[in-house]
């Protein structure tokens, strides 16, 4: 596995990639980096912002070759958010690197992690976390692909879905106690956690996979006191759910 030294060996190398290369204006840490030191295995994000009159995918296309070439890093995949291009690799020693580039009038900070190595960053509205009531939508509609999973004896897939709903609980939990940024779900109170244990699926016998199922449906319920009217407001279908038909 990678060390603390090997991470920071390969942010030097992409930041001295960035110094020369005079397509790229302004660069930047984020993530859980860009306000402390981390820990061993965390992962490394950069950001750069790219001059309006170059083209982003060139950069990205070339950086490529170079992470590749130099560094031993695997082009896994991409996200496009706004602008904004990521682009994930993994390198020897299991270290995760993701670099972004946007356009430099459309680079900045969307969120608290970020901090500025060189260059200047566009005033930039932050991204706005799901809604609660975004979050136990998810959750009701993961519950409703889950029972129709059961009932059809699609027991892999059930277990997916179950596992979906306490997804959806455990961000509901993290929000209510100002848990977000990310899923920190070992954050939570111990008495909080001790909660969806029983969420867990054993085995995938049928009875089995409905007891874990209205076991997440109640867990999920009781984390949704932001979404009170939409928790109401669903909460004979829930009950449904939570039984087998």
């Amino acid at each position: 596995m990678f060390s603390v030294e090997d991470r920071d060996r390969v942010r030097e190398h992409v930041l001295r990639m960035a110094e020369a290369d005079p397509r790229v204006v302004a660069a930047a840490v984020v993530g859980g980096l860009a306000d402390g030191p981390g820990d061993c295995w965390s992962d490394l994000d950069l950001t750069f912002g790219v001059d309006d009159a170059a083209s982003v995918a060139d950069v990205l296309d070339e950086w490529t070759r170079e992470v590749a070439a130099g560094l031993g890093g695997i082009h896994l995949f991409d996200v496009a958010a706004g602008a904004a291009i990521y682009r994930v690799f993994l390198l020897p020693g299991c270290l995760q690197v993701d670099l972004s580039f946007a356009p430099a009038s459309d680079w900045g900070a969307r969120g608290p992690r970020f901090r500025l190595l060189f260059g200047s960053a566009a005033e930039l509205p932050h991204w706005s976390p799901a809604s609660a009531d975004e979050l136990f939508g998810l959750g009701v509609h993961h519950a409703l692909r889950a029972r129709f999973s059961i009932e059809r004896g699609r027991w892999w897939q059930a277990e997916h879905w179950i596992g979906s709903v306490r997804e959806q609980a455990f961000l509901l939990a993290c929000r209510r106690r100002g848990l977000e940024g990310g899923r920190r779900f070992d954050d939570l109170p111990a008495e909080a956690l001790a909660a969806f244990e029983s969420t867990l699926v054993r085995s995938l016998d049928p009875e089995e996979l409905d007891r874990a199922l209205s076991s997440a449906i109640s867990v999920l319920r009781r984390e949704s006191e932001e979404a009170a009217e939409l928790t109401a407001a669903v909460a004979e279908q829930l009950q449904a759910l939570a039984s087998p038909m």
